[in-house]
């Protein structure tokens, strides 16, 4: 039997809809199947916190079905397992940390993720770009600059820039995006590429330059981690979130950095401890850092990054920050979505059966 064939009102929730774009997607399932009501709730709530866990249990426990954006609110198994009337989980993407998916699939709840967007370039990533943007802000001081010639009528040149061509580039991880960064570093700003992770060889990183049309040698695997760090101007984060690399970068790490290097993280905030990083960046241990992610999204409105004025002065390092844009071109969204759509349609007219692209 189709979730259609009761013509019970089938409630679904949309979350995390920051851009207010989700509805024009939804709203042509809507149009088919008048029995179907959708609401709307763009405020991310913590549910690291009593008092938010209890508010995202009572905002969606009358829905059968939830429409999530990847990692930004969480699903442990105690809202999970508050929710009895949930029955499809729809995500985006086909990973998602922020989902107990053993518990979901314990409690019946099927998950369903997105493909990519349809005109995608094979093998990049929009992340790609973030991360050079944050790199490019720092070295080249772009915000503090924009401010200063904006903010008086002599305001000019605030400090010394820095560049790229000859530098080292130190990838924490070489995977999909890892590579993309490198190919980046060599082949737009002409910098020696060093990487490492647990399990990286040298013959895999030969494999990766060679697929991306440079020579064996052009990706340099680091002997060791503390290499890594101690070798890198410019480092950036590439490692797959979990238990075993939560907190990788910590106090040791961020202590063999140079006092001039950069540290960017585009890929998931916890990879980074944030009270060892803090107190690096308040004497000025490295040059800056470049976030755009974090332990706790959206950010918290006293999380320490918000401080206006405080950083990159009085001897404490530069801080670059943005909210999570690394995914969030509009091209992408609205295909997540649409998909998303897409997905409650099959469910609506065939079951669970119907789905496909369901995580498990």
């Amino acid at each position: 039997m189709s979730a259609d064939d009761s013509k019970e009102t089938i409630r679904v929730a949309i979350l995390d809809d920051y851009a207010g774009i989700a509805n024009e997607h939804f709203e042509k399932v809507i149009i088919q199947y008048p029995h179907v009501q959708v609401s709307n709730y763009a405020t991310t709530l913590n549910t690291r916190t009593e008092e938010g866990h209890a508010a995202l249990v009572a905002r969606l426990e009358p829905y059968t079905v939830v429409a999530s954006m990847r990692e930004r609110t969480r699903f442990p198994r105690s809202v999970l397992a508050a929710l009895p009337k949930l029955r499809v989980l729809l995500t985006t993407g086909m990973r998602n940390a922020a989902i107990d998916l053993a518990a979901a699939k314990e409690l019946s709840i099927t998950v369903v993720g997105t493909g990519h967007k349809p005109n995608m370039v094979k093998g990049y990533d929009a992340t790609n770009e973030q991360t050079w943007a944050l790199i490019l802000g720092l070295v080249k001081n772009i915000v503090a600059s924009d401010a200063s010639i904006k903010s008086t009528p002599d305001g000019w040149q605030p400090g010394l820039i820095s560049s790229l061509g000859g530098k080292t580039l130190g990838l924490l991880g070489l995977g999909r995006l890892g590579a993309q960064a490198a190919v980046t570093g060599k082949l737009g700003f002409g910098m020696n590429i060093l990487a490492w992770s647990s399990s990286l060889t040298q013959e895999r990183a030969d494999e990766l330059a060679q697929a991306n049309g440079l020579s064996p040698g052009s990706f340099v695997v680091a002997k060791s981690k503390e290499e890594l760090f101690r070798s890198a101007d410019v480092l950036s984060v590439h490692y797959v979130l979990s238990d075993r690399s939560r907190g990788i970068v910590a106090k040791k790490e961020l202590e063999w950095m140079k006092k001039d290097a950069v540290l960017v993280n585009t890929s998931r905030g916890p990879l980074i401890d944030e009270t060892d990083l803090l107190a690096v960046l308040e004497r000025g241990g490295i040059r800056g850092v470049g976030l755009d992610v974090f332990e706790i999204e959206p950010l918290p409105s006293d999380a320490p990054w918000r401080r206006d004025g405080y950083w990159g002065v009085d001897g404490r390092s530069a801080v670059l920050v943005s909210p999570h844009n690394g995914y969030v071109e509009g091209e992408t969204m609205h295909s997540w979505y649409e998909q998303q759509a897409q997905s409650l349609k099959q469910w609506l007219e065939g079951g669970v059966d119907a789905l496909e692209k369901k995580i498990e």
